[in-house]
């Protein structure tokens, strides 16, 4: 039990002779319990850091629709491998050697800016802009995933795909060993 003691100082020998006072007791048990009942109110009823979500929609696949035909060299495809590994390569699978990389600003980022520039400067006005293919690999893992995401967003890609991994791809990944 918390209380304030308000009584006067010890017993003096000597001195003058004065009247005893009562001393003042307040009890702050009370007024405790309020404090903490308003510290764990203000605690559930603030938000302390909201939590930010990445929009990501999905095609329908119980229709088809006939796709587009795409420039390769407006393509950029990007192979998650494992141990935080990634490789890239521009346009098609079989005609342009991956290169492996790591994420990051200097790694993936920059690819990203430097081969979304190449293909602004080579493409006529309408398609100008770079699609980028994402393909999981089962070894890489869902953070993986969500940094590349997070690099097409920071570099401003606008047409980005998750596609299925092709059989050709993961035997890349395997020669340069980081599947």
């Amino acid at each position: 039990m918390a209380e304030l003691d308000t009584s006067g100082g010890g017993k003096h020998k000597g001195g003058k002779v004065r009247s005893k006072k009562a001393s003042t007791r307040v009890d702050l048990t009370a007024m405790v319990d309020l404090a903490f009942l308003l510290i764990t109110f203000f605690m559930f009823t603030t938000t302390l850091n909201k939590p930010k979500a990445m929009d990501l929609t999905m095609p329908d696949n119980s229709v088809q629709k006939v796709q587009l035909p795409v420039a390769a060299s407006r393509t950029m495809t990007i192979l998650l491998g494992s141990h935080n590994k990634i490789e890239w390569y521009m346009g098609e699978v079989a005609k342009t050697p991956p290169v492996v990389d790591h994420y990051g600003k200097d790694g993936l980022r920059k690819a990203l800016i430097e081969n979304g520039k190449k293909v602004a400067e080579t493409h006529a006005a309408p398609d100008n802009f770079m699609i980028v293919l994402i393909k999981p690999s089962d070894k890489s893992t869902y953070e993986n995933l969500v940094n590349v995401l997070d690099e097409t967003n920071i570099t401003g890609v606008k047409s980005r795909a998750i596609v299925k991994i092709l059989p050709i791809e993961v035997g890349d990944l395997k020669k340069n060993n980081i599947y």
